[in-house]
């Protein structure tokens, strides 16, 4: 019986091992295949010649990596784990039919400040005679591959063909959610300047972008776009499309200030406490923008959720505040509404200001306005909040 049970053991020992060995060897397979797609376009390209000298002699790099002004880590700790397994299991999507409206692209009045929101982080902004787009996705899906990975939940609402004449593309750093190559594509015929961090260029090159179309810049750099200045300002974020190539380009924010009007784009960032310096240097904002989604407290030194979104809406100085990078895609464990519903009732009572359009939206920047169905949203929450209080 005794040899009976080792030989038991053993074998459970060895059927253990093999599994094991199995893991490893899909582990090592799934490792390559993702190497080896690295080299297809959606993933863009390397920085080299002139652009890698650039990369070289910024202080904002170091052994060609960017890096953040405060110390930020995004390795594994005891949170990563519970966190992924959070993600994995998502956050619920819209259990109802989510109100959207067609934009209205007419170029406004000299003395009119519009924007229109596209979803997620994607905002044409039409100021003092220019239309300016910001972090354009318009694809299904935020993935490299569009047969896979996080999908809309809301629509597309215009297609690239559709949008007025663009005066200049911002992209704030490149992930997929926010540099889409489709969209790029799209938008290279019609040989629109792109302004990006330095390093995203090579992507955009990648993608058939004329270099001479191309503006890189660095923190507190900028550039100008008929009468619009378009300045780099900091944030707290990574960057990368692949396995090999974290933090190779530059994240940013970005400030847009015509004769007129003032606007801030926070791009994705955590908190940071520089952020008063781009207020007090560039402010006060007749509009901010600011990621409010797609948090948890465990990524919060790399995203915002509505709490912080609110505070660096008042260190940057805006006026009103526009809640972006929430409502279009799954990609946090928390519930799809819950962004925007958190901000309703923190910036009621802190007595903020609020721009809360639906989809494809566009508004005339002069007074708080929150979409009805968004307080409809936040109120029945509050309710529910309060009967399982009283229970």
């Amino acid at each position: 019986m005794c040899c009976a049970r080792t030989e038991l053991a053993g074998g459970r020992n060895g059927v253990g091992m093999k599994k094991r060995i199995w893991v490893i060897a899909g582990l090592i397979a799934l490792t390559g295949i993702a190497l080896a797609g690295e080299r297809l376009p959606p993933f863009g390209a390397r920085s080299e010649g002139e652009r890698l000298q650039r990369i070289d002699a910024s202080p904002l790099f170091e052994d060609r990596k960017a890096q953040n002004l405060i110390p930020t880590s995004l390795g594994l700790n005891r949170q990563f784990f519970p966190v992924m397994r959070r993600y994995f299991r998502g956050g619920q999507e819209p259990e109802v039919g989510l109100p959207f409206a067609k934009p209205d692209f007419n170029a406004p009045s000299t003395d009119e400040l519009k924007m229109t929101w596209l979803g997620h982080s994607s905002v044409l902004l039409q100021l003092d005679g220019v239309n300016v787009l910001l972090d354009p996705m318009l694809s299904q899906r935020a993935s490299p591959f569009q047969f896979m990975g996080p999908a809309r939940f809301q629509p597309v609402p215009v297609h690239v063909d559709d949008l007025p004449p663009i005066d200049a593309v911002v992209i704030s750093h490149d992930h997929y959610d926010h540099l889409d190559m489709h969209t790029v594509v799209s938008l290279v015929e019609r040989k629109v300047r792109f302004i990006v961090p330095l390093g995203v260029g090579a992507h955009l090159e990648a993608w058939g972008v004329d270099p001479a179309y191309i503006t890189e810049l660095e923190w507190w750099d900028e550039t100008l776009v008929g009468d619009v200045r378009v300045v780099c300002t900091p944030a707290r974020h990574f960057s990368g499309r692949g396995l090999t190539d974290r933090n190779r380009t530059l994240w940013a924010s970005w400030a847009v200030m015509g004769p007129n009007h003032r606007v801030w784009f926070s791009g994705d960032t955590g908190p940071f406490p520089q952020a008063s310096e781009i207020g007090s240097r560039l402010g006060p904002f007749d509009l901010s923008m600011i990621e409010i989604g797609a948090y948890d407290p465990a990524w919060g030194s790399v995203h915002l959720g509505p709490d912080e979104a609110l505070t660096m809406h008042e260190q940057v100085e805006g006026r009103l505040m526009f809640p972006v990078h929430w409502g279009t895609f799954n990609l946090a464990p928390h519930r799809w509404d819950q962004p925007v519903v958190r901000l309703l009732e923190v910036g009621d009572a802190r007595q903020i200001p609020l721009l809360v359009p639906v989809l494809g939206q566009t508004m005339r920047v002069s007074e708080p306005y929150v979409a009805p169905f968004w307080r409809e949203r936040a109120d029945v929450w509050q309710r529910l909040s309060r009967n399982t209080l009283d229970e």
